[in-house]
């Protein structure tokens, strides 16, 4: 009976421990259509046109000219990821109660740096990226 006692014990204390990592996994958002460098390498492709552009990476941030005053597309993304997580358990019988509080934070940031020319007719003559995370 003692022991029943006891793995009861060991499970409700065990229970709702979960650090920062894990917990943010658990609530992040499906980011499949996210810009990655990996998307930037499959996806985009020299001679392709502007419109295609579009397609894969989206609206870029800023359109600017080169000193040949043909287009420059840049994309710039900056995230931060901060998560929290506090986990309570206790076991409390009869008389004696115990129990515990914890809790974890994590904090990241990421930026995506990506830049595409083009040339007169409006499709890719060279495309660059930088990827950091902290």
């Amino acid at each position: 009976m003692k022991t029943v006692f006891a793995l009861l014990a060991v499970a409700l204390l065990l229970s709702g421990c979960s650090s920062a990592a894990a917990h943010r996994k658990s609530v992040q958002e499906d980011k499949s259509d996210r810009l990655t460098v990996g998307k930037v390498q499959r996806e985009i492709r020299v001679g392709m046109p502007s419109s295609q552009v579009i397609e894969a990476l989206g609206s870029p941030n800023i359109i600017s000219t080169d000193e040949n005053r043909l287009e420059v597309w840049v994309y710039d993304k900056i995230a931060t990821d901060v998560s929290y997580s506090n986990s309570e358990g206790g076991v409390w019988l009869l008389i004696v109660g115990v129990g515990g509080n914890s809790g974890a934070s994590s904090t990241s940031q990421r930026t995506l740096t990506i830049v595409v020319k083009f040339d007169v007719d409006k499709k890719v003559r060279d495309f660059a990226y930088h990827s950091s995370s902290f």
